[in-house]
């Protein structure tokens, strides 16, 4: 899913809060082991105070700092796992470092001679080990309430999104059983040996029941979205005859990829719609898709309607690249018009 350029939302993380009132409060928590209850007067407890906030600043800030390189190199939920694991040996390592600097300036400056005892180092270092973390499950967790509003944001807008394709695929909501019941009752009512006739309904018949089989889903195999759009185009066949000329180059691997349910339809819908058919001009469509690139390409000859339609507004395009863009394409939807020719590429979605 090469990925989609965007900066990571931990980058764009307001942890002023944070700072502002975390760093002091853990300075201050982080005095209680140290003998804070002890402290004889004001002035020692603000020295001391003062010494733990400069310790704690260091910690929160380096902590910070890894978390945030962690998160750039493994943004995605299953990336989890390793990062956490970064992160505990990153905080292990910032932390020992950061001590032996800190524990050899401050013990300087207070006349010592900058070493101190084994266990009164591991036990600074487990001291000051809880800060880190404390940072990393800040920081962490607050990143997984907000992945986790924004995938119910994102699963929202794509049921949204699938409403209004619907709603343009369909523009009469007429109830499904009565739709089947009459196409069902014009094939009884057509004469047996119009084969043509009964062909055609059972090609409407299976046009509608695509959409509304497809409603509620957000993606589809390319191969049943394909299956789909041979039945429409068949159906515009029977009116377009020779002026509409198909061509296709899907390569078998390339079936069972995902795409957006009627994505592909709405741009033969479109192409139909918007460009001339005739005798003299036929209207040649093309569908390929490449294993390469990751891109399935519908295209068309470019000769707009003079009359008959109003121009188009570009609502349907729009529609599509928003779909796919809240389903996490690992490229964008590309259009271009060049040498008489329109051209849409929607990016093949992976099946994991």
């Amino acid at each position: 899913m090469p990925e989609p350029t965007a900066r990571p939302a931990a980058i764009r993380l307001n942890d002023r809060l944070f700072l502002l009132f975390g760093i002091p409060i853990m300075a201050l928590l982080a005095l209680l082991p140290r003998g804070l209850l002890r402290v004889a007067s004001v002035t020692e407890f603000f020295i001391a105070w003062g010494i733990s906030l400069v310790f704690t600043s260091v910690f929160w800030l380096l902590g910070r700092t890894l978390w945030l390189m962690l998160f750039r190199r493994f943004p995605r939920v299953e990336q989890t796992q390793p990062r956490l694991w970064l992160l505990g040996l990153g905080s292990i390592v910032i932390t020992m470092g950061a001590q032996a600097v800190l524990l050899a300036t401050t013990s300087k400056l207070m006349g010592g001679t900058g070493q101190l005892p084994f266990p009164d180092l591991l036990h600074e270092f487990g001291l000051n080990l809880i800060p880190t973390i404390i940072v990393q499950l800040v920081y962490e967790s607050s990143n997984y309430f907000r992945q986790w509003a924004e995938n119910v944001r994102r699963a929202e807008q794509i049921q949204s999104a699938g409403v209004r394709s619907q709603l343009e695929a369909l523009q009469s909501q007429l109830d499904p059983h009565f739709l089947f019941n009459s196409l069902n009752t014009l094939s009884a009512l057509i004469e047996p040996e119009n084969e043509p006739a009964q062909q055609f309904v059972e090609q409407l018949s299976d046009v509608y029941r695509y959409v509304l089989l497809t409603r509620d889903k957000t993606t589809v195999p390319l191969f049943e979205e394909l299956a789909f759009v041979d039945t429409f185009l068949a159906l515009h066949k029977v009116r377009f005859r020779d002026n509409l000329r198909v061509t296709r180059a899907v390569p078998p691997e390339t079936l069972g990829h995902l795409v957006a349910p009627l994505s592909i339809q709405l741009l033969v819908e479109n192409a139909l719609k918007h460009n001339v058919a005739s005798q003299q001009h036929p209207l040649e469509l093309r569908l390929s898709a490449d294993i390469a690139t990751g891109y399935f390409t519908v295209e068309n000859t470019q000769r707009p309607r003079t009359a008959g339609l109003a121009p188009g507004t570009g609502t349907g395009l729009r529609n599509v690249r928003h779909r796919y863009e809240l389903l996490q394409a690992p490229r964008p939807v590309e259009v271009s018009a060049e040498g008489g020719w329109f051209r849409v590429r929607l990016p093949l979605l992976s099946t994991r």
